[in-house]
């Protein structure tokens, strides 16, 4: 094919596809969406997107908060956010989100036992997203933090999908086998036309408590490498470090809870590179 019967055939090819998507309808209520996402599990993408939703509230006091987990398998804002209880219902049927730390919070774990699996089939998993998308009362919100699950699967194609995002949040360590999945990550969200903000390299470094030897356990600035391959920014490096762990277990997160420690500064540098990068909000 010549280069202009290839172009023609690839816009084709697009709106063949798109007849079949959803037509993207914002959340009521919530001026920008923020999602933060991770192609591997277990690189801390949750914590990541926890101590962000804090830190933007944290450097604007006049901005209204949430942070909604479409972790529908392993939701983990209950834990993180010290979290209990179902949501009540507004006069219009809809769930009010739960409040702690000043962030409106939902989440699959409030309507599921604490210990009880989804043990679920794609098209219920769908639905139970549409729910979580549709029919929570979120006030006005100047920012909705989503924390995503890892992968690039129904999930991610549905909430892309279903609602404008205003940007999209890559979490990663160093590690190369994680960044591999960070790569997929990125990609999937450029062929949805979601903007991407930038990278976190999140676990950098590991500093002893006792002889303050610096350690790349993960190996060092693989993120910075790969945001370099994409064309992308680094918003800022998390360290490997205990206070995060254990503030995060037991649901008093760091931005909260020590707010002049170095971790805590880290995320609220990255809030503040997140909201620069953010297209103009939705009126």
């Amino acid at each position: 094919l010549s280069g202009a019967d290839n172009e023609t055939l690839k816009q084709r090819r697009m709106q063949i596809m798109s007849r079949g998507l959803p037509k993207q309808k914002p959340i009521e209520g919530v001026k920008q969406v923020i999602v933060v996402a991770s192609g591997k599990g277990g690189v801390g993408k949750s914590t990541t997107a926890v101590n962000l939703a804090l830190a933007l509230a944290a450097n604007d006091s006049s901005k209204a908060v949430g942070l909604l987990d479409v972790d529908v398998y392993g939701p983990s804002i209950p834990k993180m956010m010290n979290l209990k209880g179902s949501p009540e219902l507004s006069q219009s049927n809809l769930m009010r989100p739960l409040l702690n730390y000043g962030i409106a919070c939902m989440s699959m774990g409030f309507l599921v036992e604490e210990t009880a699996p989804v043990v679920w089939r794609g098209l219920m998993v769908m639905s139970a997203i549409e729910k979580l998308l549709r029919q929570v009362d979120w006030g006005q919100l100047n920012y909705l933090v989503v924390d995503m699950p890892p992968g690039t699967g129904d999930v991610q194609l549905s909430v892309t999908q279903n609602i404008p995002i205003s940007g999209a949040v890559i979490v990663s360590t160093p590690q190369d086998v994680a960044l591999m999945d960070a790569r997929k990550g990125a990609e999937m969200f450029r062929k949805v036309h979601v903007p991407i903000l930038g990278l976190v390299q999140n676990m950098s470094v590991f500093q002893c408590p006792k002889c303050k030897q610096r350690t790349h356990i993960f190996g060092a600035d693989g993120a910075r490498r790969l945001a370099r391959t994409l064309d992308l920014d680094v918003l800022g490096d998390i360290p490997l470090h205990l206070n995060i762990r254990e503030t995060s277990d037991t649901g008093q997160p760091i931005v909260f809870s020590q707010p002049e420690s170095d971790e805590a500064k880290a995320y609220l540098r990255i809030a503040a590179e997140v909201v620069k990068r953010l297209p103009p909000p939705l009126e």
